[in-house]
């Protein structure tokens, strides 16, 4: 098997393709993990220009040499390639895996709307040695990616078909035509260093966006490093999302294992066989 991995967002160091190589290696040795040059550039914040990481992402993504896709790590950028890079797409690239999350959610959310290859939400390379994690969230996306482990999936999964966003980038792709049609999914969210009330207001557009209704219910993943409200926002993030969810008519299901956090789970989009 051949994953190939690139940085839509922001690069990474060499030194954690480093680790993630050879944890690889030990884990999965018949796995080649092939990191894109690409991965290391720089343009102020940016891994490479737009043009420099569409290139990349189409470079891996039309090889049939490659069976998957994994992005290396979050941080704007993603979407600023989309429109250049989703039409260019070819017949190999809708036979690949891409896994990543975060501000990937932007590609992942683009692809399944165009049903090209299976997107999955779940953890990057660039969480290696992050958290104090010692490489656990990484073997996770690899048992997925290499050989669909069950243990890995966020375990709410039931075969429902399920998607799974941050709620900055879902929030964002609503009203534009690269957020996928979400009817009758379990919609998965979590947000990262947030004030509570920008939380409020993203699930604002969440509940009476046009373009979300007709899905299934809601989940909350996790709710990390929130920034302070002066004065203090009074209201937990569960009653935030069933107070929306009342008025969006969906039911709020429960929390989901998935987010910024070192228990991030993977969620394939659309229906999984569990």
């Amino acid at each position: 098997m051949r994953i190939g991995v690139v940085a839509p967002g922001r690069p990474i160091d060499e030194k954690v393709a480093s680790r993630v190589q050879a944890l690889t290696a030990l884990t999965y040795p018949h796995v080649d993990l092939v990191f894109h040059p690409q991965c290391y550039w720089s343009s102020g914040h940016f891994a490479g220009t737009d043009a420099q990481r569409a290139d990349a992402f189409l470079e891996f993504a039309n090889d049939a040499a490659f069976d998957a896709i994994w992005f290396a790590r979050g941080g704007y950028g993603s979407n600023r390639i989309l429109d250049t890079a989703i039409p260019q797409l070819g017949p190999a690239a809708r036979h690949k895996t891409y896994l990543g999350y975060s501000d990937m959610g932007f590609l992942l959310g683009a692809l399944y709307a165009r049903r090209i290859g299976r997107p999955v939400h779940g953890p990057m390379p660039i969480e290696i040695g992050r958290r104090g994690d010692h490489g656990h969230e990484v073997a996770r996306a690899l048992g997925w990616l290499v050989d669909q482990r069950r243990a890995v999936l966020e375990p709410g999964l039931d075969g429902k078909p399920a998607a799974a966003f941050n709620l900055a980038i879902l929030s964002s792709m609503i009203g534009t035509p690269w957020l996928p049609d979400l009817t009758d999914h379990v919609l998965m969210i979590e947000e990262v260093s947030e004030p509570m009330y920008r939380i409020d207001r993203m699930l604002f557009t969440l509940a009476h966006a046009t373009q979300l209704k007709g899905i299934a219910g809601i989940r909350l993943g996790q709710i990390v490093d929130v920034q302070e409200n002066d004065p203090p926002w009074g209201e937990s993030a569960t009653q935030m999302i069933e107070r929306w969810c009342a008025e969006m008519g969906v039911p709020y299901l429960g929390r989901a294992e998935i987010g910024h956090y070192a228990g991030n789970m993977v969620v394939p989009f659309g229906l999984t066989s569990i």
